[in-house]
């Protein structure tokens, strides 16, 4: 161990004279130590990563429009709905595709033509056929159309009879500036989705107007739909939901898990033996709650299902997506969860008991040490600043592509209004084109967001575990000893020395984090490609590897919260102290081990709590008209929960940490008080002893005399 603690935390004198007062009274302070500024290297690189996160989000702010996102671009190149487009979109954020013959020749197999090419331009709403005639739809009023884009969206886009015999002609060939209605259309996803259910009323109007024929197969809606139902065009809309759903996230992911969190740190200070008891029953109630919302959102119970349709839409048409394939998924994900919830909760109830006095020693430290319940408002805020941030890079960085017009080598023919005639030289359509450091800086970004949160919280466990510290070895002690800014002392302590060994524990977590991650991405890759071939030896590697990578990450994590309060009371480095950390566990594994396994396992449920809680608060407020309908509808509540989830169970991390740490904190301190005292602590709280006792006796049985 290098040393008793005792000398360290002061309460032996020091051997060495000069040592430096960190904390405390006048009496000599609570921690001593020769410290020094350690683990400088990645304190280094830790800010590195904060200029290049500053750099690489500047980028995105430069180069995105979050528009690009939820709406698509007209054969101009402009993006529905934005007001500096050409013309002005401002309200036209629907996109239609003009010719239906473009569509379906689209949807052929082996065709030259995309859809991405195909004629479409922006409009309000989707158009429906005629009831006893046909309609238009003509192009943007330009040339020698003298019209307003306001005038023309009053006619409905339509201004057929203001043409010229030679336009009329075009018209009828297809070739524009006005196209019929023959199918009708719904908005999906702002995009007019065609019915293949052609108007008959309309067909005979064209064609005894002298139209060419059109195409009436179902492939005009298979074509629509394919496009819209797209990977890429599905994981835009998730990423415009993030965008949509920001005040779910600021009262759901924010101010909500603070208050809930607050009260259950006041209800274990006063209420603790009954607290591990309400903790496990109303975490049942509230996995079984937000599983029932995901069944009502799925379509499996009520009249209230998940819908791709934007605004009103003919109840006899439906249309399926991704986007409800995915709730179906999570919805049997969480039912398993649910199953699995309730009969760990049946296998721990006798354990339950174990936990209550560690808890009720933790409760007593927040009791004499207020401090501790207002300290982690000072990461929240820190958190909230930095998440407002990286969410608004996220939504320009995904959209950061650049509108390149297509290669395409179709024969196509459209009236140019600028020009006054048929053009065939303008065939090729827009798309926003990805070039590959784009997915390289959303990578980066992505990592950046998880290593500065795993920094926070590591940072914020850190001063908590020094605040524990100073008052188990304060016992006993006149009252300055404990001083009352003892949290700012183990502030301070941290600001000056150890920012480089918290940088170092919490980039250790997320690189294997990040490799257990892409490893799991390239195992699903592979199980994909060679399925049919994998044999059972494959299987078994497979899921054995996953496992391990698992056990590691978990057995990381364990190490990283051990190593933060040997930092907190040493002032050793990162590795130094993981080594003194994991030497006192080993020397006292059947001492600890149920116990805090059991706390820890209370104190988990206890965050899952307050975030299913969000989760729940999540659902009932996307479950509103905001949300279900016109510019703010989302495409699924999918992504929004499990983000206000995580952002709530993030913050009740930073709250729950004060108990956690306490614990943790405690129980190394008192495995070290006994070290040093011949295996009888001496400065121990009375539960905290008559709790570890039995483990002690057990001990003592399996070393033998």
């Amino acid at each position: 161990m290098g040393g008793p603690l005792g000398a360290i935390i002061g309460r032996y004198p020091s051997a060495a004279g000069g040592d430096e007062q960190l904390g405390g009274g006048a009496s000599g302070g609570i921690i001593r130590h020769d410290r020094r500024c350690r683990d400088i290297a990645f304190l280094v690189l830790f800010a590195a990563f904060w200029v290049a996160m500053i750099v690489n989000s500047s980028f995105g702010f430069n180069q995105g429009n979050p528009l690009r996102l939820t709406y698509e671009l007209d054969y101009k190149g402009n993006i529905c709905g934005d007001k500096h487009g050409n013309p002005n979109l401002q309200e036209l954020d629907v996109r239609y595709w003009m010719n239906p013959n473009q569509v379906y020749q689209s949807g052929l197999k082996d065709s030259k033509v995309n859809l991405a090419d195909a004629k479409a331009i922006c409009l309000m709403e989707c158009p429906n056929t005629a009831v006893d005639g046909l309609n238009f739809i003509c192009d943007y009023p330009e040339g020698d159309i003298h019209l307003s884009v306001d005038d023309w969206i009053n006619r409905d886009y339509d201004y057929f009879e203001f043409l010229t015999p030679d336009m009329r002609n075009s018209s009828l060939q297809l070739q524009g500036p006005c196209y019929p209605i023959i199918f009708p259309t719904v908005n999906v996803y702002w995009s007019c989705q065609f019915i293949a259910r052609a108007s008959n009323v309309s067909l005979k109007h064209w064609h005894e107007m002298g139209g060419v024929s059109i195409d009436e197969n179902i492939l005009i809606d298979k074509t629509v739909h394919k496009a819209i139902d797209s990977r890429s065009a599905v994981l835009k809309r998730y990423i415009a939901d993030i965008g949509k759903s920001w005040p779910v996230f600021i009262v759901c992911g924010g101010i909500l898990p603070v208050f809930l969190s607050v009260i259950w740190l006041l209800m274990i200070r006063y209420f603790v033996a009954a607290m591990t008891w309400i903790t496990v029953v109303l975490f049942n109630a509230l996995v079984i709650s937000v599983t029932m919302f995901f069944y009502i959102k799925a379509g499996w119970i009520g009249n209230d299902p998940l819908t791709v349709v934007i605004g009103e839409s003919d109840p006899y048409v439906h249309i399926s997506g991704r986007e409800i394939s995915h709730l179906h998924t999570v919805t049997i994900l969480m039912t398993a969860v649910m199953i699995i919830a309730f009969l760990s909760s049946i296998a721990i109830v006798r354990r339950i008991l174990i936990a209550t006095p560690v808890l009720k020693v933790a409760a007593k430290v927040i009791g004499e040490v207020q401090a501790l319940i207002a300290f982690p408002l000072l990461p929240f805020v820190i958190l909230s600043i930095f998440y407002m941030f990286w969410f608004s890079a996220t939504l320009h960085l995904f959209s950061s592509g650049q509108v390149v017009r297509n290669d395409c080598n179709t024969d196509c023919c459209s009236y140019d209004l600028k020009l006054g005639k048929v053009n065939c030289d303008n065939c090729c359509g827009y798309n926003i084109h990805y070039t590959p450091h784009i997915s390289i800086a959303i990578l980066f970004h992505l990592f950046g967001c998880y290593w500065a949160t795993q920094f926070i919280l590591a940072c914020s466990s850190t001063v908590v575990a020094g605040s524990v510290a100073s008052y188990y070895w304060a016992r006993g002690e006149i009252s300055h000893d404990i001083p009352f800014l003892t949290v700012v002392s183990s502030l301070k302590r941290l600001m000056r020395y150890s920012l480089g060994s918290v940088a170092l524990g919490s980039l250790v977590v997320s690189v294997v984090e990040w490799v257990r991650f892409i490893l799991e991405c390239l195992r699903r890759k592979l199980k994909l490609v060679d399925s049919a071939r994998e044999s059972c030896f494959g299987k078994a590697t497979s899921s054995s590897s996953e496992c391990c990578l698992g056990c590691i990450d978990w057995t990381l994590k364990s190490v990283n919260r051990n190593a933060y309060i040997m930092i907190a009371i040493t002032g050793k480095g990162f590795f130094k102290a993981s080594v003194l950390a994991t030497g006192l566990i080993m020397k006292n594994i059947l001492r600890i081990g149920k116990v805090n396994v059991i706390g820890d396992v209370i104190l988990f449920l206890g965050k899952l709590c307050v975030s299913l809680f969000c989760a729940l608060f999540a659902f009932l407020m996307l479950d509103t008209h905001k949300y279900k309908s016109a510019h703010n509808k989302i495409s699924s509540p999918v992504i929004p929960v499990l983000v206000t989830w995580a952002l709530g169970y993030i913050v009740a991390k930073l709250f729950f940490a004060v108990v956690e740490m306490s614990i943790d904190t405690i129980i190394l301190s008192f495995c070290q008080d006994a070290e040093e005292h011949q295996g009888n602590a001496q400065y121990a709280p009375s539960a905290l002893m008559e709790t570890l006792d039995e483990q002690g006796e057990l001990q003592r049985l399996t070393q033998g005399p």
